[in-house]
This record gives structure tokens, C-alpha cells and sequence, in this order.
């Protein structure tokens, strides 16, 4: 069993009762928007982390993570994007991926809006897990933390956070 924390649009903040959340955490994903390369060096220094840059990364952030992650944990394959759209309206570059490759968790960033859908039209899990950090025109921080093994999607949790508390 693989227990993982899933954050995005933490934009250089990170939140001390993140570290509360994410203990039982094995690994941490963070799908975009991390802010500066110190934020992703202070995660990955906590637990072992697996990003992709998003549209307000600068250079250093994108030379060390990618646009895009395809990835396997527990015979659960994973697609990560920052842009990704959502259920109906995906962008084109993730509508294309879908097409030619089996994906059980597609997780995307960038609305900062906290977002848990099954996609029955392409059969796999939809994960946003809004914004993290503290700007953007978000009133709640959230994240989200699940289990998996051998192949199966459990105990989803929410965080949940007030801006400047």
C-alpha cells in the first residue's frame, strides 16, 4: 500500500499543517504552479516528490520537473499535468495522451478549485486538489490525500485551510 498526498498551486507558500497532513504520506505529488525550486527542494527534503511545472514556474522550476508525468504506483497508472482541463473539457494535449494511453488518475492543477470526479467516458479518476498555496482568488487552501494498492483507490481526505491562517 502506497498512501499519497496530492497539492498544486502552492505558488512559493507552503502551509506548516501541511506537514500534520501529508506524515502518514509515503510520497507527494504536486501537480503545478510550485513557485520556486527552495519550495520543491523543503517537499521533496520531507518526502520523496513527483511535480511537473506549471505556467507561473520560472526556469529553474521546469529545467528540474516536467509539463507532463506518466507513472505507475501500485499497478495504478498515472497521467500528471498542470493544464489538464476536466471531465468533457480536457485540453487538447491531454484529450490527445488519452487516446493512445491507458490512464487510471489523470491529476491536474491551475483552477485552484478542488475537483474529485470519475470520468466514465474515459474510465479513470479526475483529481484537482485546488490551490495550496496562498494566492490566487481562492478563500480555502486544500489538498488531498488517498491509499493506494495493488490497483485500488481508497480513503480519500481533504485538507482544508482559511487563506491567511
Amino acid at each position: 500500500m502506497t498512501n499519497v498526498g496530492i497539492l498544486s498551486d502552492t505558488h512559493g507558500f507552503w502551509d506548516e499543517s501541511l506537514y500534520d497532513f501529508f506524515s502518514s504520506c509515503h510520497e507527494i505529488w504536486h501537480a503545478g504552479d510550485i513557485g520556486s525550486l527552495d519550495l520543491a527542494d523543503k517537499i521533496s527534503a520531507f518526502k520523496p516528490l513527483r511535480a511537473v511545472h506549471g505556467n507561473i514556474d520560472d526556469y529553474k522550476v521546469r529545467r528540474e520537473y516536467p509539463q507532463s508525468l506518466y507513472f505507475s504506483v501500485e499497478e495504478v497508472s498515472v497521467y500528471m499535468t498542470h493544464i489538464g482541463g476536466y471531465p468533457g473539457k480536457y485540453e487538447q494535449s491531454v484529450r490527445d495522451f488519452l487516446k493512445f494511453t491507458k490512464v487510471s488518475v489523470l491529476v491536474c492543477g491551475h483552477s485552484h478549485i478542488l475537483r474529485v470526479k470519475y470520468d466514465k467516458q474515459n474510465e479513470l479518476l479526475y483529481v484537482n486538489p485546488g490551490a495550496a498555496g496562498d494566492s490566487g482568488f481562492h478563500h480555502v487552501k486544500t489538498a488531498l490525500r488517498l491509499k493506494i494498492d495493488k490497483g485500488n483507490i481508497s480513503d480519500l481526505e481533504v485538507w482544508e485551510k482559511k487563506r491567511g491562517i
